[in-house]
C-alpha cells in the first residue's frame, strides 16, 4: 500500500521528500541514500539527490511506495 503525500507547488526536490516522510533522518542521509542507488522513482533507480518530483509520480525505498499528489 502507497503513502499519499501532497506536494505544494510544483515539485518537490528527491532529498527533501525522504526527510519529510520521515524516511530519513536528515538531509544528508537522504541524499547519500540516492547517491547509493537505494531509490526508485516511476521504478527506476534514481541518483540525483535534487531530482525534481512532481504529482504523479512513484517513489520506492526500503520497503515504502510514496505517490505524490497535487494539493
Amino acid at each position: 500500500m502507497a503513502t499519499r503525500f501532497p506536494v505544494q507547488g510544483d515539485f518537490i526536490q528527491l532529498d527533501q521528500l525522504l526527510k519529510a516522510t520521515g524516511l530519513c533522518d536528515s538531509g544528508g542521509v537522504a541524499k547519500q541514500r540516492v547517491a547509493e542507488g537505494q531509490v526508485k522513482v516511476d521504478g527506476v533507480i534514481e541518483t540525483r539527490k535534487r531530482a525534481k518530483l512532481r504529482p504523479g509520480q512513484r517513489v520506492e525505498f526500503a520497503g515504502e511506495v510514496i505517490e505524490l499528489v497535487a494539493t
